[in-house]
């Protein structure tokens, strides 16, 4: 192959990898645009609604589980291949939904797909590009995953400006019958880039170090040589199995396994990346991004302007990625992780602060409301101006207010969304015990492991909370809206783009792919975990409450990031291998004749 001929092939293995992060951006920003519209169109509850939000989080939790295995297993292209097939597979399952079964399932399979992506396409980049491009090269897959994210917004934008124009016409069963087929319609749209991904992980080559593992050490110096020029390749695979010779030689005997895997170049590592990525999304990025219109909502801005704010989020993460691309081989990971996390703590605690002056002049009506519940645990509730005036007193009757109802029956809890008080649209709040309550036995577990279904069905309603705030001004809107995008800023420059490097480089190559699935699967679970409590959590706390958790966690962050974190730019990976065994010395090249 000519020099021009391996430019074009890195070129083109970095857009299928980077359609991979674009499909991983369309599965976490998707629901943001589609989730006011399915709110107000399916019937489902929050904790209903939590859990259709946190399905693509438990989906990736299980593939990443076995994602590490498949990939040792089948390859990492064919792995790439089935992580497609997948997510183009959800699209119609969720976009034809009729129920809330069917709406978990589409959206757990995107998920299992986004779990094998963040898994994989990293892997795979850094086991096939050259020490020089991996930053970039990884820094693709970020930035077009943020991509997919502001096109999700995009879309949703779109959406929003058509129902809000078909809502000034008065009709409201034409205005119901757009919104669910808008929602519908902004999942089909994300169809197209999944069916690409899937033609171009067929038309790019094996990773050059699962094929050396697996004994095809000639298929390895092809693969190398579609990318490299002969003496790069030679030199990089003599590198490689020298590598592996010398991992055979400590691992003849079964002692010697167990011995090797406690030294410190996997054990030290291995933490290291487990720390980075569980607290990457203690950041609370995916709810931030989730529920970012919702947030928006909430701090002051009407409906459009709160799409509005979302898409322009979505933009500031884009831009900032491509600088964030452009800096990470010559800046170095350890540096953007620490400016980053250093600036997310500041944003999240501005955001923090002006939610607080609002939520601390909230009321609890729980008395007022559970008085309303009747004697076959129902309760129906049209809040407006009036209604405020009757729960909270006749402060609330003269300035907009919004209310959420936390209410439980048994072992489990769930929260309505929130509902203005000067909305003319607004439908009445309905409460039932059954809307409380989880389907069946397998999302019981998920909600709550320890919870007893059988006897929830029987226990009654509770109010435990009625929570009357005062709506926040369209300036305090914009202000919360400025704290995100310097979230956002401060997000996509530094941790954002270096995770999946940390992910990837950190990791051993015995133990790369098992590793990666098990720090990737601490980042889902705890990303799960936020997204599966947010709701009902802010509900009763406020979101102040929710930031400054944020901004504590990604204290954690910074002093991992600035104090036990190693560089890595420049360095192969068997050369990272090395420094964490302690020797900190480039390990020993032979360098082949040339033919």
């Amino acid at each position: 192959m000519s020099h021009d001929d391996k430019a074009g092939y890195n070129r083109f293995l970095l857009l299928v990898a980077g359609l991979g992060g674009l499909l991983y951006g369309v599965d976490v920003g998707i629901i943001a645009g589609a989730l006011p519209y399915l709110e107000s169109t399916s019937g489902l509850n929050a904790g209903q609604l939590s859990i259709v939000v946190a399905a693509v989080l438990l989906g990736s939790v299980i593939s990443t589980l076995f994602a590490g295995t498949l990939a040792d297993w089948m390859g990492r292209r064919l792995l790439m291949t089935l992580s497609g097939v997948l997510f183009v597979v959800s699209i119609p399952v969720i976009a034809l939904a009729h129920g809330y079964e069917p709406l978990v399932l589409g959206r757990l399979l995107q998920g299992i797909s986004a779990g094998l992506i963040g898994v994989v396409v990293p892997l795979y980049l850094a086991e096939c590009l050259s020490a020089s491009s991996r930053g970039k090269g990884t820094g693709i897959f970020q930035w077009l995953l943020t991509l997919g994210i502001v096109a999700a917004a995009v879309v949703g934008m779109f959406f929003s400006i058509r129902v809000d124009q078909v809502a000034k016409l008065g009709d409201a069963a034409r205005l119901f019958a757009f919104k669910d087929a808008a929602w519908r319609s902004i999942f089909w749209v994300s169809l197209p880039p999944g069916i690409l991904f899937v033609i171009g992980s067929l038309m790019v080559t094996e990773s050059p170090r699962w094929l050396l593992r697996h004994g095809r050490n000639e298929a390895a110096l092809t693969a190398l040589l579609r990318s490299r020029s002969t003496e790069q390749a030679q030199l990089e695979l003599a590198e490689m199995e020298q590598a592996a010779d010398a991992e055979k030689a400590q691992t003849s005997t079964g002692s010697k396994v167990k011995e090797s895997l406690l030294r410190r170049k996997y054990v030290i590592p291995f933490i290291l990346a487990c720390v980075i990525l569980g607290c990457n999304q203690a950041t609370g990025i995916n709810s931030i991004i989730g529920y970012n219109a919702n947030i928006l909502l909430q701090s002051g801005l009407s409906d459009v302007q709160a799409h509005w704010g979302y898409v322009l989020f979505t933009i500031v993460n884009f831009l900032v990625t491509m600088a964030g691309v452009v800096l990470v081989d010559r800046k170095g990971r350890k540096f953007l992780l620490s400016f980053g996390t250093a600036g997310i703590i500041a944003s999240l605690l501005c955001t923090g602060l002006l939610f607080r002056g609002t939520e601390k002049l909230r009321m609890d009506a729980r008395a007022a409301v559970q008085s309303m519940v009747g004697a076959d645990q129902k309760l129906e509730l049209l809040y407006d101006q009036k209604a405020a005036g009757e729960l909270a007193g006749a402060e609330s009757a003269e300035r907009p207010t919004t209310l959420v109802i936390i209410y439980s029956c048994g072992d489990f809890r769930s929260a309505t969304k929130a509902v203005r008080s000067d909305d003319p649209a607004a439908k009445p709040i309905e409460i039932t015990r059954d809307g409380c309550l989880p389907p069946n036995r397998v999302v019981a577990f998920f909600s709550n492991p320890f919870s007893n279904l059988e006897s929830s069905r029987l226990a009654p309603l509770k109010i435990d909370n009625a929570l009357v705030t005062p709506v926040p001004s369209t300036h305090n809107g914009w202000m919360v809206a400025i704290t995100l995008f310097v979230f956002i800023a401060f997000y996509g420059v530094g941790p954002g783009l270096c995770v999946w490097l940390a992910l990837s480089e950190l990791m051993p190559t015995r133990i790369r792919s098992n590793g990666m699935s098990i720090a990737l699967l601490i980042n889902q679970a705890v990303s799960t975990g936020i997204a599966a409590t947010f709701l009902p959590t802010v509900g009763k706390y406020g979101y102040a409450a929710m930031f400054f958790a944020f901004a504590g966690c990604t204290v954690v962050y910074f002093v991992t990031a600035a104090f036990f974190l190693p560089e890595t730019k420049g360095k192969t990976l068997e050369e990272i291998e090395a420094h964490f065994e302690g020797a900190g010395r480039k390990p020993t090249v032979i360098v082949p004749m040339s033919s």
